[in-house]
């Protein structure tokens, strides 16, 4: 369906016709079927139909999908029909009310110094009780009192207060020196706003279609323009459920799609280019020093990692962050607990060694660690 959804949509015109209600359209199955595998050859049967489709979108050619079986090309009709009576339905439908803010997730950290701040008063609060009481006591039993020695000139009190500065100021001191550089949770606001939420979890579009980078080269790359007209030449208005920012501002969807075609220079109206573009100023959210050396095809194709082992769940995410801290003892852990797929896995296919040694059961499974993987050269050149 990703193929088609390239230049239609269902109920919308957009490079090619709405896809809802082909199937009235062209009543003979065996036509159809024909057109969507080879359009070219359906035109030079002189089919009127076709012919005048053909013409009124400035002849403009179909892709030919001819691996296609016929129960795909069934399944593909049936999700149209059905997704087109969904959207109609849903645009029957009365507005939802307005509905309560999507909850916004509070640091909690500023309770807990507050609670930490009283339980400390109730503490000294009952010890100066306790001591008062003991005096109290032991005037009524004959026994001499002498008078405490202040907090503030107190040795032993002076002594642990002073350690326990020492600790706690070296602890911060140290986790600050290791997180220079670092910028876990890091979430910028963005130009236009990208919900990956949207895209990758509601709409199940695949990370590779966007980032296609990720499996052929060391960089995932940021999609072109192209890549997003792809979609929204047909999707010009955002009808789905609704979004937030992280501060719980609402964000409008329609009006996030519209900057897009500002950038592009794309008139929806003339359903062409009509304006000069201009280049959208993402903010980079993951930054490696200029030491180590990462490569995502190695990790993608080779490794076969998932996209979230790095990223986080960001088919969840509405505004991207950085998911991990990416320092080198998080990578190197990652290494020295992942298990290399050797199966079926022709990059590997030179460790003669553990191949053997997994037939012959010596080893269960192989670690990156195992082929070099925690070697200084691997990441730093």
């Amino acid at each position: 369906m990703s193929n088609c959804a390239a230049c239609h949509a269902v109920l919308k015109d957009g490079t090619g016709p709405a896809l809802f209600g082909v199937e009235e359209r062209v009543t003979d199955k065996k036509l159809l079927h024909d057109w969507i595998r080879n359009n070219q050859a359906v035109l030079a049967t002189g089919n009127k139909y076709f012919n005048d489709l053909y013409v009124a979108r400035n002849k403009t050619p179909m892709n030919p999908f001819p691996n296609l079986t016929d129960a795909e090309i069934e399944a593909i009709l049936k999700y149209v029909q059905d997704e087109g009576v969904r959207q109609q339905a849903a645009a029957a439908a009365p507005a939802a009310g307005a509905g309560a803010a999507q909850a916004v997730s509070e640091d909690s950290s500023l309770l807990y110094g507050i609670l930490t701040l009283i339980l400390a008063v109730i503490v000294f609060t009952l010890l100066t009780v306790n001591a008062n009481l003991k005096k109290l006591a032991d005037e009524k039993e004959g026994v001499p009192s002498f008078e405490p020695v202040p907090v503030w000139r107190n040795k032993a009190y002076i002594a642990l207060f002073a350690v326990v500065l020492f600790i706690i100021g070296g602890y911060y001191t140290i986790q600050g020196a290791i997180g220079l550089g670092r910028s876990q949770n890091y979430q910028p606001e963005q130009p236009i706003y990208y919900s990956h939420k949207v895209h990758a979890g509601t709409n199940q579009i695949s990370c590779l279609y966007c980032h296609g980078g990720a499996q052929d080269g060391k960089h995932a790359n940021i999609p072109s323009l192209n890549v997003c007209m792809n979609c929204h030449m047909q999707i010009t208005e955002y009808t789905g459920e609704k979004l937030f920012r992280e501060d719980g501002t609402e964000v409008n969807g329609t009006e996030e799609i519209k900057k897009i075609y500002e950038h592009t220079g794309w008139d929806p109206g003339q359903k062409k280019y009509a304006n000069a573009p201009k280049p959208i100023e993402w903010v980079k959210i993951h930054n490696l020093p200029d030491h180590v050396y990462f490569s995502h095809a190695q990790h993608v194709n080779a490794g076969r990692v998932a996209c979230q082992t790095c990223h986080g769940n960001i088919q969840e995410m509405g505004e991207v962050k950085q998911f991990a801290d990416l320092s080198m003892g998080w990578c190197i852990n990652c290494h020295r607990e992942t298990k290399v797929q050797f199966t079926d896995n022709k990059f590997y296919s030179i460790y003669e060694k553990f191949h053997e040694e997994l037939k012959n059961g010596k080893v269960d499974s192989v670690t990156v660690e195992m082929i070099g993987g925690t070697e200084c050269q691997k990441c730093h050149y």
